[in-house]
């Protein structure tokens, strides 16, 4: 494993200098106000929405953004526009409140952005075969580009419950591209054993690939974060508000918490974001080695 991990931080920092990027994954750079300067929609449901501002710093393929919303929600959206254009696209499907915020955007509307910030970067070598379900097309779009114009052995599978519903099927590249209405059949007819997989979409499509490809060169990215296995119950006491909470072994501290107090922050729920932090303690995923984690903050 830890020879894996080797090469993939060495092949992912040569793939960061080839496509003109700057840094590793990592924390999220200071704010930036940015403004909405187009508002399209191109899908049922998506709205793509492009922000400019003043030196956007550079950002690879696999790169998202924090949106600090004005009720004071935080999303994150990854960047699917052309990781040489000065500004940043990203493109929404209404889900829930926070979604339906950021739809509601107009054209000169100014938000807060932290980021970007690389939690599912692509290395840039082939043969590799990416998987996309729905909306799950906006991190892997930019990959497909990258490896279209590096002249890599690549191959798309595009899902989704209609046309109408899939965005972006006009940008994708010329040929490669396998576009299913549904998930009949395998996902990955054309993955090979030393290749690689990148895949983003709903947790079914997720298992479906992962029952399919168990490479350790299997990369994706979640809609909702994964369910807890093998977890033990604890107890998270909340120094600051004087109580103690019982978490079971099938919930996340974050969840408990926001039970208790339902206007704790989160965003992603994945362990990435670090929007849960507290005191250190990622709570939307970390777990105590004993039966017991203090949180001075809450």
């Amino acid at each position: 494993m830890l020879r894996g991990l080797t090469r993939f931080g060495t092949l992912y920092d040569a793939a960061v200098t080839r496509f003109g990027g700057r840094a590793r994954p990592g924390v999220a750079r200071d704010a930036l106000w940015l403004t909405v300067i187009e508002r399209r929609e191109v899908a049922d449901g998506v709205v793509s929405l492009r922000f400019g501002g003043p030196a956007l710093p550079a950002w690879q393929p696999g790169c998202h953004v924090d949106l600090h919303l004005p009720s004071g929600l935080r999303r994150q959206y990854s960047l699917c526009g052309d990781t040489a254009d000065s500004t940043y696209r990203i493109a929404v499907r209404e889900v829930g409140a926070g979604s339906r915020e950021v739809q509601a955007l107009r054209v000169g509307d100014r938000i807060q952005v932290r980021g970007p910030r690389n939690a599912f970067p692509f290395a840039g070598i082939g043969p590799v075969v990416f998987v996309a379900g729905g909306i799950g097309i906006t991190p892997i779009l930019p990959m497909v580009h990258a490896a279209a114009e590096r002249g890599l052995d690549w191959r798309l599978v595009y899902c989704g419950r209609s046309m109408a519903a899939m965005p972006f099927l006009d940008e994708l590249p010329v040929g490669h591209v396998d576009v299913r209405i549904g998930r009949g059949g395998s996902l990955l007819n054309d993955a090979v054993p030393n290749g690689a997989v990148y895949c983003c979409g709903p947790a079914s499509m997720l298992d479906q690939v992962r029952a399919e490809f168990s490479s350790r060169w299997l990369h994706f990215e979640r809609f909702s974060p994964p369910p807890i296995a093998g977890g033990r119950p604890f107890t998270v006491e909340l120094r600051r508000s004087g109580v103690s909470l019982d978490v079971p072994a099938d919930r996340s501290a974050l969840d408990v918490i926001r039970d208790f107090r339902p206007s704790v922050a989160y965003s992603c729920r994945q362990g990435f974001c670090g929007t849960c932090e507290v005191g250190g303690v990622r709570i939307c995923v970390d777990r105590p080695t004993g039966d017991r984690l203090v949180l001075e903050e809450l």
